[in-house]
C-alpha cells in the first residue's frame, strides 16, 4: 500500500461526509425555489452553514459559500479592495506577506496591472514569519493609501504559523482592512473568527476532509465585497450562482468534525511529525528542516536536501510508493524555485532541493519509519543523479 504525505494538498474525504454527500446527491432541488424540494435543499444549505458559524465563531450570513479556497481568496483580495476604493478612491494599495499562496498573491498582482492599484510586500525572517515591526513601518508610510491586508494563519509550504493576533490588532490600529487565507490552519489550529479583528477569512472544503470544490469567504456582516460574478444575487448579493447543496453540506459536516477534534488531532500528529523530523535530521545527510521549528503546523514537516533537487526526491518516492511534493511552483511546465523559500533568503540553487511532508489523520509511526528508512538512499540517488555534492558549511 502507498503511503500518502501530501495531506496540505488534499485530504482523503471523511466517512460522515461521504454519507452526507451521498444523501444529498439523491435528493433534487435548488435551494434558491420556493417549492416544497426547494426549500429542503435550502435547509440542507443553512444548516451547513450553521455548523461552520457555530465551529469557527462567526454569524451565519457571515458564511458566503464560494467554489473553493482560490476563489474565496480572489473575492476577499479584489472585491474588498474594490469596496475600499468606492469608500475612498484614494486607497489604492494592498500590503500580502511574500510567502502568500498563489491565490493571493496573483489576484493581487492582477489588481496592479489591471485596476492601478499598487502591491506592497511584508518580508518574512529566515523561518517564513512575517517582520511585524517592518510591516509596521510599511503601514506607517502608506496608511492612508493602504486599501487591505492580506496575511496568511499559516504557510503552507513550510508550516510557519504567522502571528496573527499581532498583525490583526496592528493593521485594524489603522483603520485598514484586514484579511487571512486560513485555509491550512483549520483543524490544525484553533481558530476562532471573532477572537480577532478579522475582517475576511478564507477557508476550503477539502483540507480537512470535506470534499473538493467547495469553501467560503467569512466577511464581516457590515461589509461587502464588490462581486466577482453577476447573476442571481446569492450569498448576500456578493456570490452569485445556484449554490451545490450537496458540496456545501457535506463541508459543512467537515468543518464540524475537524473543528471538535482539532486538539486530539494536532496532539496525535505533531507527535510523529517531530519523530519523522527527529528521524530525517538523524539519518540524513545534509538535510535542513525549513520553517519554524516550534511554531508550526502540526503536520508538516518541510526540508531542503542539500546537493539534491526536489523534482528528482519526488519521482524516486514516488516510484516507492510515497506520496509528497515539491517545495516547487510549476509555471507552464517549467519548475521554479518556491518564491516562498527565496523569500526566506535561500538561494535558488538551494531552494530547488525543497520536499514538503504533510502528515494526516491515517498517518502511522510505522509509515513515517518507512520513509526514514528510505530517504538515505533516495537521496543519495538524487545526488549522484544531480552530478553535485553535498554542502560542507
Amino acid at each position: 500500500m502507498r503511503i500518502y504525505l501530501d495531506n496540505a494538498a488534499t485530504t482523503a474525504v471523511l466517512p460522515e461526509v461521504i454519507e452526507v454527500v451521498t444523501r444529498e446527491l439523491l435528493q433534487t432541488g435548488n435551494p434558491s425555489s420556493l417549492h416544497t424540494d426547494g426549500r429542503e435543499a435550502r435547509k440542507d444549505v443553512e444548516v451547513a452553514r450553521e455548523q461552520i458559524a457555530e465551529s469557527l465563531g462567526c454569524r451565519a450570513g457571515e458564511v458566503i459559500f464560494t467554489a473553493g479556497g482560490t476563489e474565496a481568496n480572489n473575492l476577499a483580495i479584489k472585491g474588498m479592495f474594490w469596496f475600499a476604493r468606492e469608500q475612498n478612491p484614494e486607497k489604492r494599495i494592498v500590503i500580502v506577506s511574500a510567502i502568500e499562496h498563489h491565490a493571493v498573491l496573483d489576484p493581487a498582482l492582477w489588481l496592479e496591472t489591471s485596476a492601478q492599484a499598487t502591491v506592497l510586500f511584508a518580508p518574512v525572517d529566515e523561518l517564513g514569519k512575517v517582520d511585524v515591526q517592518k510591516l509596521e513601518s510599511i503601514i506607517l508610510k502608506h496608511k492612508d493609501n493602504i486599501a487591505l491586508v492580506s496575511v496568511m494563519w499559516a504557510n503552507n509550504e513550510v508550516g510557519t504559523i504567522q502571528p496573527i493576533e499581532e498583525i490583526a490588532h496592528l493593521v485594524h490600529a489603522h483603520g485598514i482592512l484586514f484579511h487571512t487565507d486560513a485555509v491550512q490552519a483549520i483543524g490544525s489550529l484553533s481558530v476562532r473568527f471573532d477572537a480577532l479583528p478579522i475582517d475576511a477569512m478564507t477557508i476550503s472544503g477539502h483540507k480537512l476532509g470535506g470534499p473538493m470544490g467547495v469553501g467560503a469567504l467569512l466577511l464581516k456582516r457590515e461589509l461587502k465585497a464588490i462581486p466577482l460574478l453577476h447573476g442571481g444575487g446569492q450569498e448576500r448579493e456578493i456570490r452569485s450562482g445556484t449554490l451545490a447543496t450537496h458540496l456545501i453540506a457535506g463541508f459543512g459536516k467537515a468543518i464540524e468534525i475537524a473543528v471538535s477534534k482539532q486538539t486530539e488531532y494536532a496532539q496525535k500528529v505533531s507527535l510523529l511529525r517531530d519523530a519523522f523530523i527527529h528521524g530525517v535530521e538523524q539519518h540524513v545527510e545534509g538535510a535542513r528542516l525549513m520553517g519554524d521549528p516550534v511554531n508550526r503546523l502540526p503536520g508538516n514537516a518541510h526540508f531542503c536536501f542539500d546537493g539534491a533537487e526536489g523534482d528528482a526526491l519526488l519521482m524516486l518516492l514516488d516510484a516507492a510508493g510515497v506520496s509528497c511534493s515539491t517545495g516547487s511552483a510549476c509555471t507552464a511546465g517549467i519548475a521554479q524555485p518556491s518564491h516562498v523559500l527565496l523569500a526566506m533568503g535561500l538561494s535558488e540553487r538551494e531552494a530547488i532541493g525543497a520536499l514538503r511532508f504533510s502528515l494526516g489523520r491515517h498517518s502511522t509511526l510505522e509509515e513515517i519509519q518507512t520513509v526514514v528508512d528510505l530517504l538515505p538512499e533516495i537521496v543519495a540517488r538524487a545526488r549522484r543523479a544531480g552530478k553535485t555534492t553535498v554542502r560542507t558549511s
